[in-house]
């Protein structure tokens, strides 16, 4: 069976999207186009360039999260000089080991720019502070910024999404004018584009399938630990997220999305330990495991 599917943000709970795709591989269910947020847009653009689910696994599996860190060298001598680059350059890593990894194994599969995708089979969502605006790359790339998508490196498009506030620095994106905009993570403004693939007109080739982390009922009301601004960006952010998407899924779609709750876990905890990604894992797979029994409805 051939399905189109939308993937969350998470961070580093990625690797319950992992579970659910073992669960997708065991029933045959193929993704044909993918689109998604922050750390969905990573799953959907290694979806995308063509990696089997067994790669998927070996390589996010294999992978230290904490390499992905990579704040200024100034901040290893001069601890407190992370609070500068937060402040001058917003946020305290630079982001670019975790573009190269994207760009490497994307090369891999010889995927460069979304001139090697085939159209519509890859949208990721990010957030425009400048314009004010929800961007879908590579849908809004020309219209917004004069930008060609056929010449838009994929992995620059999915840092950009994966672009946390004030954990990584933002990128710029040039525009029509002498301005840049400054480009953060999607899930400000939709960590759950389920919306994506809907053109409003004409009724879809394949089923559109939401996957998206949540968290449990019984912690909704948990409280958070806030004991810097950092700590205030985070939990800001969090809630933002959260609060939107709730609003925003109706009882149809929920027929058609697979809600795994996960708890205990930060987005931007980089030192995961082996143990937790396997215990994400084997949620996100028991979960779709669950859900496919009944489905599609």
């Amino acid at each position: 069976m051939k399905i189109d599917a939308v993937f969350s943000g998470g961070g580093v709970k990625i690797y319950a999207f992992a579970g659910v795709l073992d669960s997708f591989a065991e029933k045959d269910i193929v993704v044909e186009r993918a689109a998604g947020t922050s750390a969905g847009a990573i799953i959907a653009s290694l979806i995308s360039a063509r990696y089997s689910v067994e790669e998927i696994k070996q390589f996010m599996y294999e992978i230290d999260l904490k390499l992905f860190l990579d704040p200024p060298r100034l901040t290893k001598y001069i601890p407190f000089s992370k609070w500068l680059f937060l402040y001058f350059q917003l946020g305290i890593n630079k982001g670019n080991r975790l573009e190269q990894w994207l760009y490497e194994k994307l090369a891999e599969k010889n995927i460069y720019t979304f001139h090697d995708i085939e159209e519509g089979y890859l949208k990721v969502v990010v957030s425009d502070l400048s314009l004010g605006k929800l961007v879908v790359i590579p849908d809004d790339l020309e219209r917004l910024y004069g930008i060609k998508p056929s010449h838009f490196p994929v992995a620059k498009a999915v840092r950009m999404s994966a672009g946390f506030p004030y954990f990584f620095m933002p990128k710029k994106l040039p525009g029509k004018t002498m301005k840049k905009s400054i480009i953060v993570d999607g899930g400000l403004l939709s960590n759950f584009p389920l919306w994506i693939f809907d053109n409003g007109t004409t009724r879809e080739k394949r089923p559109v399938l939401g996957i998206k982390l949540t968290t449990s009922y019984e912690n909704q009301n948990q409280s958070r630990d806030i004991r810097n601004a950092f700590d205030m960006f985070t939990a800001l952010f969090a809630t933002m997220k959260q609060a939107h998407d709730a609003r925003y899924v109706s009882t149809k779609e929920k027929n058609n999305i697979i809600f795994i709750p996960v708890d205990g876990v930060d987005s931007v905890d980089f030192h995961l330990s082996e143990e937790k990604k396997s215990e994400l894992f084997q949620l996100g797979k028991a979960r779709a495991d669950q859900f496919l029994r009944y489905w599609p409805k």
